[in-house]
């Protein structure tokens, strides 16, 4: 695999399903880039509302207290700009209207890399099925990345929001350990685990889960230099000269 322990983007966003999917999957690596000077944000499409299957609970309360649990996680891993779409939780599709809805963001943040789910995996590494919502989402971030965020012709409405056409450099796509690099995340696995117990509604065996957590991190660096590691496909969209000449654009513009 390819070791990117010395590559930290100016920005990243992650942009998953549900409430704590961000947490089990690539925690490590924001707080890990967040620490060494990242802007970071997050986006979940659904609040998780049919996540919390007790006797009584509400899909409008269920929504609230993982909208808690969420904007938590997302504080002990340094991230302060966290968007929920509210779409029904179980019932995502890749439409248009979804894949809009990313653009707007990826267009207001203008994250260097984004970081998504694999939205052609069905069956997981660890023999289970994909959640449809994972795919779905995992789509839409694809298709709003390329070609949609950075072409100026489409979507043009957004642009009476000061919205204008964004480039990604790079995604990062999860990879449940057969990915092509490593994020060495030795230093923020603590962080990692401390942001996902704050899905109190979903983690209830605190002791289980940090074994669970510190072994698949392991897993993931077994062969390499590193302890622990989050693993991903990586996809260079943009060469180091677009990339710069987008900022320099960026720059002039905001004077």
């Amino acid at each position: 695999m390819e070791n990117n322990e010395t590559y930290t983007p100016e920005s990243v966003m992650a942009i998953f399903a549900h409430p704590d999917d961000i947490e089990f999957g690539c925690a490590g690596t924001v707080a890990k880039w967040v620490k060494e000077g990242a802007r970071a944000a997050y986006v979940l499409v659904t609040s998780g509302d049919v996540g919390i299957a007790e006797p009584g609970m509400t899909k409008a309360k269920a929504a609230e207290i993982r909208e808690e649990e969420t904007l938590n996680a997302a504080k002990v891993a340094g991230v302060e700009d966290v968007t929920f779409f509210r779409h029904p939780d179980c019932m995502v599709e890749n439409t248009m209207e979804l894949r809009k809805k990313v653009v707007r963001q990826i267009r207001r943040f203008r994250p260097e890399v984004i970081i998504a789910g694999d939205p052609t995996m069905v069956f997981t590494p660890h023999g289970r099925i994909n959640h449809p919502d994972h795919r779905a989402v995992a789509g839409a971030v694809v298709d709003a990345v390329f070609p949609s965020s950075g072409q100026p012709n489409l979507f043009q409405e957004l642009e009476e929001e000061g919205l204008f056409a964004h480039k990604v450099r790079k995604v990062y796509v999860q990879a449940y350990g057969t990915g092509d690099s490593l994020v060495d995340i030795s230093d923020t696995i603590e962080t990692k685990i401390e942001a996902l117990i704050q899905h109190k509604s979903q983690i209830k065996q605190i002791p289980q889960i940090r074994d669970r957590m510190m072994e698949r991190a392991a897993e993931r660096a077994k062969d390499s230099p590193f302890e622990h590691a989050e693993s991903f496909r990586v996809i260079h969209l943009e060469s180091d000269e677009v990339w710069e000449k987008q900022l320099a654009r960026y720059s002039e513009a905001e004077k």
